[in-house]
């Protein structure tokens, strides 16, 4: 199975969304992505279709923003 993956780029917002996401799944199954530490991984999630951080792509490739930390532009920058 694939797992999900989770974008944030370590803002408080994105911090308390992460915990809430590993709350309610089961953390084995999401891989999560700190894009302020792995800027490599931004052109990835730019592709899938992440346009703000935080957020959940699922295994079916949906992308689903939660909240609102920054947009990937700013994450970029």
């Amino acid at each position: 199975m694939k797992k999900f993956i989770f974008y944030h780029a370590g803002c408080p917002v994105c911090v308390s969304a992460e915990h809430d996401i590993l709350e309610i799944t089961d953390p084995n199954q999401v891989e999560v992505v700190h894009l302020g530490e792995n800027r490599n991984r931004i052109d990835e999630a730019e592709k899938t279709g992440v346009q703000s951080v935080p957020a959940l792509l699922t295994p079916n490739g949906n992308v689903l923003h939660i909240n609102f930390g920054a947009s990937i532009a700013d994450v970029k920058n």
